[in-house]
């Protein structure tokens, strides 16, 4: 499988389609977050969404994003149920960071993934926080 990487300006109306469908699957249905997805950010020059594919649609995802404060942030880091333990998000992490590893990144992990994220050299930055409805940590990659 290829990792497609698309600017938030150059997505299809398909390419965003099967986005949402997959975040849809992953954080509304399975884990029953009941807040909007839908951000501001997706559609953004400044986000680059990344993908693995199959013929069913996206099997991991994640998103991209440049934030005020100049910073690259990693979010809706997702799998589908039917695609995990095959290391497909931790292709995309290390696709990140082969892409913007030279500065800094940031992302707010699921608690649980805390040691997951380690492993790609992500460190806590601060005290645990519900966002969601889930416990989430604060984590910063440095600049390599």
């Amino acid at each position: 499988m290829t990792i497609r990487t698309v600017a938030g300006d150059e997505l299809t109306a398909q390419d965003v389609y099967d986005i949402w469908k997959i975040r849809d699957a992953v954080f509304a249905v399975e884990q029953h977050v009941d807040e909007e997805d839908v951000d501001g950010r997706d559609l953004l020059a400044a986000t680059t969404h990344l993908w693995l594919a199959d013929a069913d649609g996206p099997t991991s995802y994640l998103r991209v994003y440049v934030g005020p404060d100049g910073v690259r942030h990693i979010g809706r880091v997702c799998t589908r149920k039917d695609q995990r333990g095959h290391g497909l998000s931790g292709r995309l992490m290390a696709e990140v960071a082969r892409l913007w590893g030279d500065g800094e990144l940031q992302l707010n992990a699921q608690a649980h993934l805390e040691r997951w994220y380690e492993s790609f050299g992500y460190v806590r930055t601060g005290d645990d926080f519900v966002e969601a409805g889930i416990l989430h940590t604060p984590m910063t990659r440095s600049a390599r």
